[in-house]
């Protein structure tokens, strides 16, 4: 498998050879039976599915349940790449942070001409309810995840940022789980970090960020919409994971000022409460009124100090496509240097000249709305027929403000196991991070989404993409 010329392969060299972080790797996969891999490919599977690995499509037979697809060959990246990526990451974060509380407090950053004020006017996503109000401990992101992409040897890309409710991390951990109970003998051939105690770590992070009135031993609890959400197995395994409760609305009430969730033996005050509830639904007397998922006062107890909500509130305007097109502005506005990690080029609609190019070169541009994530509600022009560029054409001159369009790239490939041998695939990778008032703490790994279908560009699982181990090599 050598990979086309035209993208980078991660593990082989143009002229055929294997790169070093992949040696190991390679050698073991040789000397190995291909029938017998070919059965721990479909033991893999039928693992996922008893575990209930699955997720929900919605919109097709009515949130349809789905197993995402896992390919057993992991992807590697040496400690050297790690750690410049791990700068980049934490410098990003880090100024992410700290952007959040300026939208919420002086808005420096408008007023230096640096971020135009129109982005929050028009935005969804910023809160009034969070003006003049810091977090315990001064975090907003207490989990980030930060899709990357790779175009070459040393050349990566931010795809895009998740500061509300970055998903997925389960899947990065039974993917793991699942490579040491089939191949343990390639764990002590390859010298691999581990990912393992990331629950034990985010219950520690989430802990640390807990308010004042606190006990020693904060108390952690994890609030779900409940078991037809599309990541609700994610929500239930972190709870197990973290030895956090696992909440719904309906388990917690305001009992003295404080959030309090039903025990057995009464209503137990709670400390930190990591939401996977958006913010519309997550207090009816603030936000949604016919909202049944959240809490009602939970947003008076949070302004009053009474309890950590993490992420906090009003932080999805991180993850708007708008915002992302200037967080070259912003890392430096906040950390004095120039972004380690750059942003893919950016071409925004609500801009006249952008709009023209945009809607002049079409086919071969990836179309994104401001607001949308999943893989929905974009167009791949060079994937894409005459007859949906021309519909994608009309929403674009119809409301310019919400899409943003950017070059389409040659991303990097990693070989899957196929019933022919090993093929090349496109991939990207969200790390997961941690942060608390002291750290910015950076899970070695992440979740790699791969393009299963050959040529496909889009590695979303709601699109058909599935996920693969990733391994950080220990120096």
């Amino acid at each position: 498998m050598t990979g086309s010329a035209d993208f980078f392969n991660e593990m082989r060299e143009p002229d055929g050879s294997v790169r070093s972080a992949y040696s190991d790797y390679c050698q073991w996969y040789d000397g190995q039976d291909p029938k017998l891999l070919r059965r721990k490919h479909d033991e893999a599977e039928t693992n996922f599915r008893k575990t209930g690995i699955t997720f929900n499509v919605y919109g097709e037979d009515e949130a349809e349940e789905r197993l995402i697809p896992f390919d057993m060959v992991p992807r590697i990246i040496d400690a050297g790449e790690w750690r410049r990526l791990s700068r980049g990451i934490e410098q990003r974060v880090s100024a992410l942070n700290a952007f959040m509380h300026d939208l919420y407090h002086r808005q420096e950053i408008v007023r230096a001409g640096r971020l135009p004020e129109r982005l929050l006017r028009n935005n969804e996503a910023w809160l009034p309810n969070m003006v003049g109000f810091t977090p315990p401990g001064g975090v907003y992101t207490h989990i980030v995840g930060i899709d990357l992409v790779r175009t070459g040897p040393d050349e990566f890309f931010v795809l895009e940022d998740n500061a509300r409710t970055p998903s997925g991390v389960s899947y990065m951990l039974e993917n793991r789980e699942t490579m040491m109970a089939m191949f343990p003998e390639l764990f002590l051939r390859c010298p691999v970090e581990s990912v393992s105690d990331y629950p034990r770590r985010l219950a520690k992070s989430l802990a640390a960020c807990a308010p004042e009135c606190a006990e020693e031993r904060p108390v952690v609890a994890v609030l779900t919409p409940g078991i037809y959400n599309s990541a609700y197995f994610e929500h239930a395994f972190l709870a197990d994971q973290m030895g956090a409760e696992l909440v719904e609305g309906s388990d917690l009430r305001v009992v003295d000022g404080r959030v309090a969730m039903r025990t057995t033996s009464g209503y137990k005050a709670v400390d930190v409460i990591y939401r996977r509830v958006d913010d519309e639904f997550l207090d009816p007397l603030t936000f949604n009124p016919d909202s049944v998922l959240g809490v009602p006062g939970i947003m008076d107890v949070y302004r009053a100090g009474g309890i950590t909500i993490a992420n906090a509130p009003g932080t999805g305007v991180c993850d708007d496509k708008a915002i992302y097109s200037f967080m070259p502005e912003i890392v430096e506005f906040y950390t004095g240097e120039k972004p380690l990690l750059p942003n893919v080029e950016t071409w925004r609609c609500a801009d006249e000249d952008s709009l023209k190019y945009v809607l002049d070169n079409l086919a071969e541009l990836v179309v994104k709305e401001v607001h949308g994530s999943g893989g929905y509600g974009m167009l791949v022009g060079p994937a894409s027929t005459k007859k949906e560029i021309e519909e994608f054409r009309a929403k674009i001159v119809a409301d310019p403000e919400g899409y943003i369009a950017q070059p389409t790239l040659s991303l990097s490939t990693c070989p899957i196991f196929t019933k022919k041998g090993l093929a090349p695939r496109h991939v990207d990778l969200r790390p997961y991070v941690l942060v608390s008032p002291d750290k910015i703490d950076i899970t070695p790994g992440g979740l790699t989404r791969v393009a299963l279908k050959e040529g496909s560009l889009v590695v979303n699982s709601s699109q058909g993409g599935g996920t693969k181990d990733t391994w950080v090599l220990k120096d």
